[in-house]
């Protein structure tokens, strides 16, 4: 774990509560995924691509539900996740579907990926205001 992912592990345990664990989650799975490229590669080879597509595009963000991301990132990363929450894999499953099209919508803010990579963080904080 580098500097930067220390640091923020920390601010997120003093959020607490669910969000600063799902936030954490979320970092956790850019970080193993090659970040945002990664993550979108990965939703893209599973078969949704077009909603990967929307969540990057200025329109409105199609939905993804708890099936759908254990089928894309695996079910053996979603057990880590809910493991290290202590929640089942259905559950993290389906917070990840609820938060992750905005996350990446909101890291995308024109419309397009960034030439540059992207902080996470950042976009997970502007969310929890």
């Amino acid at each position: 774990m580098g500097l930067f992912d220390s640091l923020a592990s920390n601010m997120l345990a003093k959020l607490g509560g669910e969000k600063g664990a799902i936030a954490q989650v979320a970092i956790d799975l850019f970080n193993q995924n090659g970040g945002l490229p990664g993550v979108l590669q990965k939703f893209k080879a599973a078969g949704y691509e077009p909603e990967v597509d929307s969540w990057i595009s200025k329109g409105s963000n199609l939905p993804i539900d708890a099936q759908q991301i254990m089928y894309a990132l695996g079910s053996s990363t979603i057990q880590q996740a809910a493991s290290k929450l202590n929640m089942n894999a259905q559950d993290i499953s389906a917070k990840i579907a609820e938060y992750l099209p905005q996350v990446i919508d909101r890291m995308t803010p024109d419309g397009q990926l960034p030439r540059e990579p992207i902080n996470v963080l950042a976009a997970l904080m502007s969310m929890m205001k």
